[in-house]
Parts: C-alpha cells; structure tokens; sequence
C-alpha cells in the first residue's frame, strides 16, 4: 500500500511539472508558464475583492455614457456597477515580467495597473486629448510620485510618447516589459525599477523609463525584489480580460548563429528571429549595426549588444573607430558594448596590464554613459581578459557604474573546473550584465564539443541556469552559435524549444 501511494506521488508530481512546462512547439510563441489572472473566478486574487464581478463582456451603458453595462458569462472582471470599489492585488508575485493587459473604460473614467503593487501605469479616458493637466495622467503614462514636502509635491510623472488612446467603450491593450529594482546580499537598493518598454494599442509609448520609487496610490511606500500585480477599483468605472504574466529573462540570439546561405542579410536574421520567438540580437560592430537596429525597431525586438575590442599596449591603438560609431548609433537604447580586451605584451591574465586597462575602459565608460549605455567586459579565451576573474578583477578597479561583466559559458569551460562555478557566479553578481549559453560537452577542450546547440551536450545547462537564478541573476542570456554551421533556422528552433523546456523546469521547481 505505501509502495503505490509513493508511485501514485511520484505520478501526480510528474505530470505537475509537465503541466508548467512549454508546448513541445519549436516555432511557439506561448508557454505554459505564462499565469492568467482573468478567468472564471477570482482565485489568483488576494482576498476580499469587493464588487469586483466576473462577466462575459461590457460595454458603455446606453443611459450613461460614463457607466459601463454588462452581459453575463466569464473571462471579464469589472469593479462593480458604479465603478467604485476596492483594489486588488494579485496572488502571484513576480519581479522582471511581460505582461499583456486588455482593458475598457467609459467616457471619464480613471483607473491604474501598478506593477509589484508600487509602479504604476495610467488606465485613463485620454481619448483626443493633446496632452494631460500633468505628466502622467495620460492613459499609458507613469504616474507621477508624490512627497507632501515638496513643491510642487508630484513628481516624476512621464507622459506617453504617444496618445494611442482609442474611444471609451473600446477595449484597449498594454504590452509591456518590466524590471524590478535590483538589491544586494545587504537588501540595499543597487538598481532603479525600470519600464522597459510599455506597447499601448501596439505603439510604443514608452522605453527604458527608469523609476526611483513607487508611483503615488501604490499598495506599498517601500521596494522589493518582487510583489504583486494590482488594479486600481476606486476611480472610476473599468473592465480587464486576457491578463497575462510571464517571467521575463530576455533570451537572444548572438548573431554567430544567425547566418547561413537563407539568411545574409539583417532583414533575413531579425524575421528569422522573430518567428521563432527570440526576443533580439547581439553582434559585431561595423556597418551593419545601423541596418541591424532598423529591422530590430520594425519587428519589435532588441539589439542587446554589439561586440568590439580594445588594445591595451601602448604602442597599438587603443581601439578603432568602430568603437565611437556603435556608441553614436546605440545611443539612447539601453544596449551593451561587449568589450574583449587584447594584448600581445601581457600574457592572459596578467595583472601586469591592470593600470593601463583600466585607463582605457574608462574613458570608454565615460563616453558610453554619455550616451545610456553600458560597457560588459568579454571573457575570450586566448584573450587578456580571458577569465571572468579576470573581468571582475577590472570591473572593480574601473570602478564606473555602467562597467561590469560577462559570463561566457564556452570560454569558462575552455579555461576553468566546472566545480568553481557556484563560487565564480556569486563573486561575478556584482557586475553581471550578461550570460552567453549554448549546449556543450562538459569534458574535453574542443570548441566543436564546446559549442552546440542547446539541445545537445552533457553541460548539466539546467544545472548552470537553477544556479544563476539562485544566485539572483535575471538579465539577459544569450545564445552562442559560434561554428556549429548548417541550417540556422533548425539550429535556432532547436536552442530556443531547449531554452523554453529549460525556463519552464525552472518555474516549475519554484512552485
């Protein structure tokens, strides 16, 4: 009897876990391990909810345009007949996030979706308004925060690029991107919450939009890791359906393995890419940067960083004039310079090159800041900064805000025991901007071996990521597709389906 009831255990926890893994669907865009707050009943949501309703759909009232009616059914929740009830605040907590929000208000209505409970994004009746009576208010903007001792007390209030407002009565939509703050072992503050990009009606209105705390009306004055979603029920009049949340690790492919005989050209890689569900690209610096973030802003995707190297011997240049050119074309786009690091006088690894260093990276700090961009030492092997070690050891040293690391898993495994990889995460965290992946062979030092598809290989690759989590890395990843050659496409559908089976392992070992 209790060697069943162990196998009926086992069973049932299988196909748990199955249930949060994604669809076994290369070219899906949808995973399992996406939450749905709008349904048939009010169970993802915290407590006493009011007069909140569940209904099948709404629609402006007839008799009072600034009312909103309702037929019966399920998948709507509405704040009641008058529009003034409590809020309410999700079950699940999360910290980065995408989200896909609909929502409807009538004529004058006012409402609010605060992330983690604290930011806030404007629900707003703004239809063929020019511009608010404060920044903000507008629907789809930030809502200002407000301090009683100072004058005028709101502040930081961030109007929308855009008024992509449709008619009250419509239903609309929010796409959005977000980053929770970012703490130390300490819980002190070391990063801003951020919006990076908020869609409303499928316009942009609003990217890489920094916030130094709460938004006013938030559920909470203070900031964490992570919090719930709320909505905001005593303003006016509104309807929510289709809220979805979703873990948001941006995972990208490095522009190594997007080429092939189909796909030469920017256009080729980024429709490529969008159809198999990557959230962008990282590559070399040159012309083709310019073309590259061209087809990346038409589909909606990112270029999160573009490699290109520096010389530290005083006799070479310190570096050429590609390095200028992709800060001027970056600018203003959150993006990384992936920076390697060379030298024929130091061997790799020698400390002996420190001083002069961290004279260059510093200036190539300094004119990256000036243009909102961040600069990850690139740990290559053969390289001067050929260890992550090697790169924290720099970082340091620079000591600028916007410098920090790589971990790159092939180049790791080319020089280092895979037995340091706990402590070597834990003392890179500080100044982790990126993680480059890719399947690999956890013996030998062949880089046929060392870079695969992430399908393949013995690398424990679950193993690696259950361990950047732990240690509270939620950044960008990367993809590695350096030499493994044939068709791209099959070789990207077969990375991003192991990325997916990988990411909803993880989510399912959390609950």
């Amino acid at each position: 009897m209790k060697v069943e009831s162990k196998k009926v255990q086992a069973i049932l926890l299988l196909v748990g876990i199955l249930c949060l893994l994604p669809v076994v669907d290369a070219g899906a865009k949808e995973t399992r391990n996406k939450i749905s707050l709008t349904g048939g009943d009010f169970f993802n949501w915290r407590g006493n909810t009011g007069t909140w309703q569940i209904v099948g759909d709404t629609f402006t009232n007839p008799k009072n345009e600034k009312l909103l009616s309702s037929k019966p059914g399920t998948g709507v929740i509405v704040n009641g007949p008058t529009g003034r009830t409590r809020n309410i605040l999700s079950k699940v907590e999360f910290g980065d996030v995408r989200a896909h929000i609909e929502f409807m208000v009538p004529k004058g209505s006012n409402s609010g979706v605060y992330f983690m409970g604290r930011y806030e994004i404007q629900v707003y009746d703004s239809y063929g308004v020019e511009k608010g009576q404060y920044p903000g208010i507008e629907c789809g903007g930030i809502y200002e925060r407000w301090d009683n001792n100072r004058n005028p007390k709101g502040f930081e209030g961030h109007s929308p690029r855009v008024n992509a407002s449709r008619a009250p009565g419509q239903w609309q939509t929010f796409d959005v991107i977000f980053r929770a703050p970012r703490f130390d072992k300490n819980g002190r503050k070391i990063a801003n919450a951020r919006f990076e990009k908020v869609v409303h009606n499928g316009i942009v209105v609003h990217e890489d939009l920094e916030l130094t705390g709460p938004t006013r009306a938030g559920a909470y004055n203070d900031e964490k890791p992570t919090g719930p979603l709320m909505l905001q029920g005593d303003h006016g009049p509104v309807a929510y359906r289709n809220i979805r949340l979703e873990p948001a690790v941006p995972f990208f492919a490095m522009d190594t393995g997007t080429k092939d005989a189909k796909h030469k050209t920017a256009k080729q890689q980024v429709e490529m890419l969008k159809d198999l569900g990557y959230d962008g690209i990282g590559c070399t610096a040159g012309k083709e940067v310019a073309e590259m973030l061209k087809e990346l802003d038409k589909n909606g995707l990112r270029l999160f960083a573009v490699y290109l190297g520096a010389n530290i011997d005083a006799e070479q240049q310190k570096y050429g004039p590609e390095l200028k050119e992709a800060i001027e074309v970056l600018k203003g786009r959150n993006a990384i310079l992936w920076l390697f690091v060379l030298s024929k006088k130091h061997k790799p690894s020698s400390p002996e090159g420190d001083s002069r260093a961290v004279e260059i990276i510093r200036e190539i700090a300094d004119m990256a800041a000036e243009a909102g961009l961040r600069v990850a030492l690139y740990p290559h092997h053969g390289f001067w900064v050929e260890r992550v070690e090697d790169a924290v050891r720099v970082a340091k040293k620079v000591n600028r805000k916007n410098v920090g690391v790589t971990f790159n898993l092939c180049h790791w495994l080319m020089v280092d025991d895979e037995k340091n990889m706990k402590s070597l995460i834990k003392s890179a965290m500080p100044y982790l901007f990126l993680v480059s992946i890719n399947g690999a062979d956890s013996e030998g030092r062949d880089w046929k071996k060392l870079i695969q598809t992430l399908d393949r290989g013995s690398f424990d690759m679950y193993g690696f990521l259950k361990t950047l989590e732990d240690a509270g890395y939620n950044g960008p990843i990367g993809l590695q597709g350096y030499g493994i050659g044939g068709d791209a496409h099959q070789n990207l559908a077969r990375s991003i389906l192991a990325w997916r089976q990988f990411s909803g392992r993880l989510a399912a070992d959390k609950n």
